[in-house]
Parts: C-alpha cells; sequence; structure tokens
C-alpha cells in the first residue's frame, strides 16, 4: 500500500468553515477564562482595595490589549477562514499555519512566569487579566461572524 495524497486525505480531520470559526472562537474563549482563573486564584488572598485596584489595571490592560492587538488578529483570522479554498478545510487550520509557533512560544513563556517569574502572582494577575481579557472579547467575534452566517444562511433558505 503505498502512502499518496489521496490516500492520506482519509485521514485529515476536514471539517467545514463553520466548525473552524467555532474552534477558533471556543479556544480563544477557553484560554481567555483559563488566564483569568488563574489570576482570579492568585488575588483571592490579597485585601479587597488593593485587589480591585489590580482588577481594575486588568480590565483596562484587556481592553487595550482587544482594541489594539487581539480583535485585529480575530478579524484578519475570521478573513483568512472564509477565504480558504473549498467547503469542507483541515480542522487545523482554525489558525494559520504560521501562528503555531507563536502559540508554543507563549504557552512556555506562561508555564515559565507561573514557575520562575520573580514577580509576585498578584502583579502577574494584572498581565493574565490583560491577556485572557482580552482574548475572551476577541473570541466573541468568531461567535458573531458564526450567528451572523447562520442569519443569512436563514434569510436565504425563506426568500427561496
Amino acid at each position: 500500500m503505498s502512502f499518496t495524497p489521496g490516500f492520506l486525505s482519509k485521514f485529515k480531520p476536514a471539517v467545514r468553515k463553520v466548525w473552524l470559526h467555532f474552534s477558533a472562537g471556543l479556544v480563544w474563549f477557553g484560554v481567555g477564562l483559563m488566564l483569568i482563573g488563574f489570576a482570579s486564584r492568585w488575588l483571592k488572598p490579597v485585601i479587597f482595595s488593593t485587589m480591585l485596584l489590580l482588577v481594575t489595571a486588568g480590565l483596562l490592560l484587556a481592553i487595550g490589549i482587544y482594541f489594539f492587538g487581539f480583535s485585529k488578529l480575530a478579524k484578519k483570522n475570521i478573513k483568512r477562514i472564509s477565504g480558504l479554498e473549498g467547503e469542507n478545510v483541515c480542522l487545523f487550520a482554525f489558525q494559520g499555519w504560521t501562528s503555531y509557533p507563536l502559540v508554543l512560544f507563549m504557552i512556555f513563556l506562561g508555564i515559565y512566569l507561573r514557575t520562575y517569574s520573580p514577580f509576585p502572582k498578584f502583579l502577574l494577575a494584572i498581565l493574565y487579566l490583560g491577556i485572557g481579557g482580552g482574548l475572551l472579547f476577541a473570541s466573541l467575534h468568531y461567535f458573531k461572524n458564526i450567528a451572523r452566517a447562520l442569519c443569512t444562511k436563514n434569510t436565504e433558505a425563506k426568500t427561496s
């Protein structure tokens, strides 16, 4: 048995593009929640007035990261997915192939910061709230895109 592209294509996890949008949104939302979860556990022992200040700083950072970074990335990724040829594409294309090394770097940086950082966890909470919140807000672009596509599809079906 030879391994030809036709043979290998049977093993390619191909899905409709809507599932790529859903997968990307789910990953961004899930990672955002995870980072916010880390930050919230680190803030539990902090007195309320300090916690309020740190959460406010994290929220402001999240808004900045969302507006100046992640919202643009999400919109660019939605456009890229929509522009992929064919209706069924590889499930792993929910993220651009060039983004995977960056994702790995961010995972290792996060592990390093949680394990070896000289900064106290309550200060790291600001960064984790910022990145987590930015990811969570940006994930909504994917879900909004899915809802818009479903509404358009339903409208077209009704007019046919």
